[in-house]
């Protein structure tokens, strides 16, 4: 089996001309191993590096909660997968408070139907249009940070007086630049599979510091739609 340029830095082993066995799988094993190291790497650096930004985030999903306010994730591919993950995390905890969260990609009905009918990249923006209110909280997870489809969707979420956060990686891309992303979290890295890792490292951190954070009292200026 031979690999392609473009995926071949993943697995430089299998096009090795080496026919052992035992040298197979100590490749395979040193192949993994580096792959662990540098996933854990990267989560600890991108936890530490907001680690004041996630207390603050949090403290802001904290009042809107209190003030009634639902958590509405979503994504595409596999950030779609993460998003839903994310939600269920809020909504059914390990422990502490369950908070009221939905994920926006997992209705095939409403997304094949907005697609159809009004086009992809409204997907996520006409189900806001539909059910957000000023007390809520979006969350766009992107490994690009350039999805149109989010993009829209967190314009038309703080155009409704919503708290807008947003993870992407690589730059940041669109979302990390936007002006419409209240609370912005890149994670700086060119591997996909790193990304989305460092992502969900980020998303159980946020979770962990809103529910302690709902431990606190309220900050004085409370909100009613505002950030």
């Amino acid at each position: 089996m031979t690999t392609s340029p473009a995926t071949g830095f993943l697995y430089p082993f299998l096009d090795a001309s080496e026919n052992s066995p035992e040298k197979l799988l100590s490749d395979l094993a040193a192949s993994a191993r580096g792959k662990i190291a540098e996933s854990v790497a990267l989560q600890r650096q991108t936890a530490e590096d907001y680690v004041e930004q996630l207390r603050t985030t949090a403290l802001a999903m904290r009042d809107r909660f209190r003030a009634g306010g639902r958590l509405y994730t979503f994504g595409n591919g596999g950030s779609s997968t993460d998003a839903t993950t994310v939600a269920s995390l809020f909504a059914r905890p390990p422990r502490g408070r369950s908070l009221p969260a939905w994920c926006l990609s997992d209705d095939q009905a409403i997304l094949t139907a907005l697609s159809n009918d009004v086009g992809f990249d409204l997907v996520f923006a006409r189900q806001l249009m539909a059910c957000g209110r000023p007390s809520d909280i979006v969350l766009a997870i992107s490994t690009s940070g350039c999805s149109e489809d989010l993009v829209v969707a967190v314009a038309e979420a703080r155009r409704r007086g919503m708290l807008t956060l947003a993870f992407s990686g690589y730059d940041g891309g669109r979302l990390g630049a936007s002006t419409d992303v209240d609370h912005s979290f890149t994670v700086a890295s060119q591997s996909v599979h790193r990304i989305q890792e460092a992502q969900a490292h980020l998303a159980w951190q946020l979770w962990t510091a809103v529910q302690d954070a709902l431990l606190e009292p309220s900050s004085p200026a409370s909100i009613n739609g505002g950030t």
